[in-house]
């Protein structure tokens, strides 16, 4: 048995709780919520609020955001990445937006993330207790389904009110990280007093 699983298992540890999070739903459902957030904001929230002592970013992989990667590493994120393939080619039309340089969030780079993400929570299911799913997919209703049956699910967050109808039946669990926007959305404090009342 490996160190850290003889940490993790300690009688009279504290209680371990793990978040996976799918970035690209999560992303985009803060978008269309009408902010962006901070990282920094939100793993503190998983912390504070849902008692996260874990928190793994899925997040598929782009060289140019390395700078990225590292910095949610650095705010607390265990970050699993996942190799892409560029739709531009095939798929031009696909861009969330058409720019010359396209951000994190609007690359034209996809990577799939959610077998990772089950698979993920699958390894790491002997040293947890309870497990927060971030995201509003319906491709993890399995995931939620057996942890649930395994007393293990702690909360599914949602970006917004945008998610899948097979979590109706968990609605209990549901936290739609929209109705948070004014703690973990991010402002540029350079530009946040021409930006303030600006909606």
């Amino acid at each position: 048995m490996a160190l850290s699983d003889m940490i993790i298992n300690m009688p009279g540890k504290k209680k371990q709780i793990y978040a996976f999070i799918d970035s690209q739903n999560l992303n985009l459902g803060i978008q269309k919520a009408g902010f962006k957030m901070d990282w920094r904001k939100f793993r503190q929230y998983l912390e504070k609020d849902q008692g996260v002592t874990e928190a793994f970013m899925f997040i598929g992989y782009v060289p140019e955001f390395e700078p990225m990667y590292q910095q949610l590493h650095d705010s607390g994120y265990k970050i699993v990445l996942k190799p892409t393939f560029d739709m531009t080619k095939p798929h031009p039309e696909m861009m969330l937006e058409h720019t010359d340089k396209p951000t994190a969030e609007q690359s034209p780079a996809k990577g799939n993330i959610d077998a990772d993400l089950v698979l993920w929570a699958m390894k790491e299911f002997p040293h947890y207790s309870k497990a927060v799913i971030v995201s509003g997919d319906g491709d993890f209703f399995c995931l939620v389904e057996y942890l649930e049956a395994q007393k293990k699910l702690g909360k599914i967050l949602t970006p917004n009110d945008h998610y899948s109808g097979l979590y109706n039946r968990y609605d209990s669990y549901v936290v739609r990280l929209d109705t948070l926007k004014r703690r973990l959305a991010y402002s540029d404090r350079r530009s946040g007093s021409k930006n303030k009342g600006k909606k």
